[in-house]
């Protein structure tokens, strides 16, 4: 796990999600990247003075997603929002690229000195609201290595919004992922944005390969980490950190504070006074 550690000052990172507002040729786009570059700073502010140890950004509101290549146009807005979020916090960064286009995100990492970059399906054929989605490591790890890149891959196993086209169990999926995938990390998360996975799951996952590290992907709130996190060497949240702990709203600084706090404490337990004889 020497590149965890070495990325990250603390265990059990902490990863903000910064959701950039719609890019030009999404449905919703208005028109405006100052716009879309002042939401992602003060997200990425917020995230940052709250504590978490790093942050992904990603096409989030570009609802909806095609399960091949997005247009140019996004990958430069995004490499222009990954450059300037890297202006304003000294934190690891990654990049994803919706739904699937894990060689743009690559590009976009190598390119602006981001970190790493998530993938949703890495291996295997995944049917989704885009359709049928087909793994990419093939292409994804000879475009790194033609890049010279060292950017990490973090990869999703049986990701959420997704169905595996063929019934293979979740042993199965993580040890593909990795022996076959090459993945650099991997990712559990529900079956829907803002659902929680299963703990038999990252138990499962957890001890299949420990030295792999293993993200949770989605659901984690303050509520709830306590029975995740030790089954996790890092998380990735973004629901619960949004005002009312709703997808669409801006970050609130409250919960943000709140939910790192809690893993602090799960990491770092206060010393109990010792007992007077």
């Amino acid at each position: 796990m020497t590149w965890l550690s070495q990325l990250f000052t603390k265990p059990k990172p902490v990863i903000g999600v910064v959701h950039l507002l719609p890019l030009p040729g999404s449905p919703r786009w208005e028109g405006s990247l100052a716009q879309v570059f002042a939401r992602a700073e003060q997200e990425a502010t917020a995230l940052a003075t709250g504590g978490v140890d790093g942050l992904i950004i990603e096409n989030f509101h570009d609802v909806p997603f095609t399960k091949g290549p997005v247009d140019p146009a996004v990958v430069s807005a995004m490499s222009l929002a990954v450059k300037r979020v890297r202006q304003l916090v000294d934190l690891p960064i990654g990049v994803n690229v919706l739904r699937n286009d894990a060689n743009s995100a690559l590009a976009i990492a190598s390119c602006t000195g981001a970190s790493f970059i998530r993938v949703n399906v890495l291996t295997g054929v995944t049917i989704t609201d885009q359709g049928l989605i087909e793994g990419c490591a093939y292409e994804l790890l000879r475009y790194r290595r033609h890049l010279g890149s060292d950017v990490q891959i973090l990869a999703d196993v049986s990701v959420k919004h997704g169905t595996p086209l063929a019934p293979v169990s979740l042993v199965q999926q993580a040890q593909e992922t990795v022996e076959r995938g090459l993945a650099d990390g991997l990712i559990i998360s529900g079956p829907m944005t803002g659902s929680p996975p299963l703990v038999s799951d990252l138990q499962i996952i957890h001890r299949l390969n420990p030295e792999v590290p293993v993200f949770i992907g989605s659901g984690a709130s303050a509520e709830n980490i306590g029975q995740l996190l030790p089954w996790c060497d890092g998380v990735i949240v973004s629901t619960s950190l949004k005002r009312n702990g709703k997808g669409f709203q801006t970050i609130d600084p409250i919960r943000v504070e709140r939910f790192v706090e809690s893993v602090r404490h799960l990491v770092n337990p206060p010393m109990k006074p010792a007992e007077v004889p």
